[in-house]
């Protein structure tokens, strides 16, 4: 039967987990229009990526 050699310590555990909390979300606001956006991500509203336009953006009916 597989015993481990040594009692894991608290702060050897704690160490292990430290980086899988949870991050915090990052929003950048558009310089031309306003919007909040994720950064690196196409803006929805305008259809712009880095000052290009990438996805045409349909007229609300």
């Amino acid at each position: 039967m597989a015993v481990p050699r040594k009692k894991m310590t608290k702060s050897r555990i704690g160490m292990r987990r430290s980086g899988q909390k949870m991050q915090t979300v990052t929003w950048t606001e558009d310089k031309k229009s306003g919007e909040l956006r994720r950064p690196h991500h196409i803006d929805l509203k305008s259809g712009t990526y880095r000052g290009r336009q990438v996805l045409d953006v349909k007229a609300d009916a």
